[in-house]
């Protein structure tokens, strides 16, 4: 049952994505990811090629991916499909309120604006935080080690690898506005500077 979860939960969150993805590239023109260069391509590549087909196994039956499985309670898988469900509505929320500056890439438009309201009041980043939240859900509702894993992995490389260079075109293009922004938000959690 809970693979139909993961099915029902991930289709909802890239969905929905998609949705906003492709309004924003119509109203404001999209980022070539290879502007970005080649170490954030590859990255993104070398995290996502893994994860897709480990889902498609995961809900394929009979599921493949029970090498990885762990004993997990009943509640916590639950808890996971709360958790999952929550991230179909915020993927929303926080792509509305980028509107026209939804960008695949860590780059900023050339019309870009500096975007404070919605999550972003308290969060610099809260569709990665939204993101993690997802993989953290289908960790738990696959009760899958290997999905926590590769949680644990996207996290670091966002942290770290991701949200720097995404903050530096930041700093670059709206100067002491984000600077003063960065004091007033937190990166990834509400409330942990």
């Amino acid at each position: 049952m809970f693979r139909w979860f993961v099915l029902v939960i991930l289709v909802g969150a890239v969905g929905t994505s998609g949705y906003f993805r492709r309004r924003a590239r119509i109203e404001g023109g999209t980022i070539a990811r290879r502007e970005e260069g080649a170490l954030l391509v590859a990255l993104r590549a070398g995290v996502t090629l893994p994860f897709l087909p480990a889902i498609v196994a995961y809900v394929a039956p009979p599921p493949t991916m029970s090498w990885s499985a762990v004993d997990l309670p009943l509640w916590a898988r639950w808890a996971g499909v709360a958790v999952g469900l929550a991230t179909i509505p915020s993927v929303a929320w926080v792509l509305g309120a980028l509107g026209r500056n939804v960008s695949e890439t860590v780059l900023t438009k050339a019309d870009h604006a500096l975007v404070t309201a919605g999550p972003y009041r308290w969060v610099r980043h809260p569709l990665y935080t939204t993101g993690l939240a997802l993989l953290g859900a289908i960790t738990l509702m696959a009760a899958n080690w290997f999905f926590g894993l590769f949680a644990i992995v996207a996290g670091v490389l966002i942290r770290y690898v991701v949200i720097p260079p995404e903050e530096h075109a930041l700093v670059a293009k709206f100067g002491d506005d984000y600077r003063r922004y960065m004091t007033q938000s937190s990166r990834l959690l509400p409330g942990l500077f």
